[in-house]
C-alpha cells in the first residue's frame, strides 16, 4: 500500500529570517525615483511645509505613500509595510506622522497642490529627456485623452453624491498622456467632482485641460502639435469654442451626441459619399465607413470644426439605439484636423480607447477608494495616486523593453514587484540577490541596468 503524500510538498515554517527582503522588485521604482529625481523635486515642494526640527522630509512621506500606491495599497496605514523594509526603501514615517501631513498639506488647500504639481511638471520634463526616442512627444506631437472614472465610496464621505450609475460616491475627471501602441500613458490631470457631477459639464472639462497643459512642457501648452481627446462629454460649445480659441490654437478630437439634425443628415449621405474604414495596419476595416457632414449642421461651431460620421454593422447581440439608422451603429466626433484623410482622423479618434485601459488600471492603484472624509484630504490623495501612476508609466518607460513596456499595474506587480531577494551585506556594499528561480528575475536586472547607465540627477 502506498502512503499519499499530497499534491504540495511539506513545508517547515520557522520566523527569524533576517535577510530576505519581500518586494525586492519594487527597488525599480525607488531607482526611477532617484534616477528623475522625483524625491529631490518634491522634497523641494515641500520645504515651506517641513517644520524646523522635524525628523522626516515631507517630501519622502509623499512619495513613500506613492511608492506604496504604485506597489497595490490603497490607504495611509499601508505604509507600514514599506517601514518593514529599510534595506530597499529607507526610513519611513510613522501613521501618526503620515496622517498629520495628509492634514497639514489639505489645510493648505491649493497652495500645496500647486507646488506638487509644478515638481511633477518639472520632472516630467526631464523623464521625457532622458526617454529621448521612446518619449511621447518623440513625433512632434502630444495627445491628451480625458476621460471620467467613477471612485464609490462604501461610508459617509464629503461631497459623496449618487452616480449616474446608481451607486454613490465621486466622479472624477482624469486626463493621460498616450504613449501610442508601444507604451501606457502617464496621468496628467485629476479633477475631484462629486458623484452627481454633469458628464458634459464644459467647465470641468475646460479646468481638467488646464491642469493637463500645465504637466506638459512649455512648447506643448498651446498648438496645434497637442491634440485633445475626449467622447462625447465634451462635445459642447464652450468646450470645443475655448480649445480652438485664438492664440490656444489646441488640435481636438471630441466625440459629439448624434442628435436630430445630425441624424438627419446621415440619412441624407449618398452611398458613394462613404468610404470605408481602416485599421491600424492600414487595411480596410469590414463592415464600417466614415462620411464628413456639411451644411447647416456646423452653424454656430468654431470656424474650421470638421464633423465625421461613422457607420458601422454592430456586433451580433448588440441592441441598436434609436440614434441608429437602416442597421447600422451609428457614432459622431468633431476635429480641426484640415490636412488628414478623413478615414485616418476616424481611427486616430478611435484609438482614444487606449484611455480605457488607463481608466480601468486606476481603481487597482489608489482609486478603488478615497480612504479619507475630507475633500480636501482626498485632494491630496489623489494627487499621490497620480504620482504613483506617472512612476508606473515613468519605469517602463525608461527601463523596459519589448512586450514589458506594455504591462499593466496587476502584471507588474505579479512578475515585478513582488519578486522576492536575499540581502547580502559585504564589505561596505549591500546586494540584493533575487531568487534564480523567478521566471522574470532577468527582467528586473535588466530594467537596473539600464537605469543605472542613465545620468544622476543634478
Amino acid at each position: 500500500m502506498k502512503k499519499r503524500i499530497g499534491s504540495y510538498p511539506r513545508v517547515r515554517v520557522e520566523g527569524g529570517g533576517r535577510t530576505v527582503v519581500s518586494q525586492a522588485g519594487g527597488v525599480l521604482l525607488v531607482e526611477t525615483a532617484r534616477k528623475i529625481g522625483l524625491d529631490e523635486a518634491i522634497s523641494a515642494a515641500l520645504a515651506p511645509w517641513r517644520k524646523p526640527r522635524a525628523v522626516h522630509d515631507p517630501g519622502k512621506v509623499l512619495l513613500d505613500l506613492a511608492l506604496a500606491v504604485a506597489l497595490g495599497w490603497d490607504c495611509l496605514a499601508d505604509i507600514g509595510l514599506l517601514r518593514s523594509e529599510p534595506a530597499v526603501f529607507g526610513p519611513v514615517a510613522s501613521d501618526p506622522t503620515v496622517s498629520r501631513l495628509i492634514d497639514i498639506l489639505a489645510t493648505a488647500g491649493p497652495k500645496a497642490l500647486t507646488a506638487i504639481r509644478a515638481a511633477r511638471a518639472d520632472v516630467r520634463s526631464h523623464v521625457w529627456e532622458l526617454a529621448a526616442g521612446r518619449a511621447p512627444d518623440a513625433g512632434g506631437r502630444v495627445t491628451v485623452d480625458l476621460d471620467r472614472v467613477l471612485v464609490v465610496a462604501h461610508s459617509d464621505k464629503q461631497d459623496a453624491a449618487p452616480t449616474w450609475k446608481k451607486t454613490y460616491g465621486h466622479h472624477p475627471l482624469m486626463g493621460f498622456v498616450d504613449h501610442g501602441p508601444g507604451g501606457t500613458g502617464e496621468a496628467v490631470a485629476a479633477l475631484l467632482r462629486p458623484g452627481n457631477a454633469g458628464s458634459n459639464t464644459a467647465a470641468d472639462h475646460i479646468s481638467a485641460t488646464h491642469l493637463a497643459l500645465a504637466q506638459l512642457p512649455k512648447k506643448y501648452r498651446c498648438g496645434r502639435q497637442t491634440l485633445i481627446r475626449c467622447d462625447s462629454a465634451g462635445g459642447t460649445h464652450e468646450f470645443v469654442a475655448w480649445l480652438a480659441q485664438r492664440g490656444r490654437w489646441l488640435s481636438y478630437s471630441v466625440g459629439m451626441v448624434i442628435t436630430e439634425a445630425i441624424h438627419s443628415h446621415v440619412l441624407k449621405i449618398p452611398a458613394s459619399a462613404w468610404t470605408p474604414a481602416v485599421e491600424t495596419d492600414g487595411e480596410v476595416r469590414d463592415g464600417a465607413w466614415v462620411a464628413e457632414l456639411a451644411g447647416d449642421v456646423l452653424f454656430g461651431w468654431p470656424k474650421g470644426m470638421r464633423l465625421i460620421v461613422r457607420k458601422e454593422r454592430p456586433h451580433p447581440g448588440a441592441q441598436l439605439r434609436i440614434t441608429d439608422a437602416d442597421g447600422m451603429r451609428i457614432t459622431c466626433f468633431a476635429t480641426n484636423t484640415l490636412d488628414q484623410p478623413i478615414a485616418d482622423l476616424e481611427l486616430r479618434h478611435r484609438l482614444r480607447a487606449r484611455a480605457e485601459d488607463r481608466i480601468r488600471a486606476a481603481p487597482s492603484t489608489g482609486l478603488r477608494n478615497f480612504p479619507l472624509h475630507d475633500t480636501a484630504q482626498n485632494g491630496i490623495w489623489l494627487e499621490i495616486v497620480q504620482i504613483a501612476l506617472d512612476l508606473l508609466a515613468w519605469m517602463p518607460l525608461l527601463a523596459l523593453t519589448g512586450q514589458a513596456r506594455l504591462w499593466e499595474p496587476r502584471r507588474l506587480r505579479f512578475r515585478l514587484f513582488s519578486a522576492a531577494g536575499q540581502l547580502v551585506t559585504t564589505g561596505r556594499r549591500r546586494i540584493l540577490r533575487l531568487a534564480r528561480h523567478w521566471p522574470w528575475a532577468h527582467e528586473i536586472t535588466r530594467a537596473l541596468e539600464r537605469l543605472t547607465l542613465l545620468p544622476n540627477p543634478g
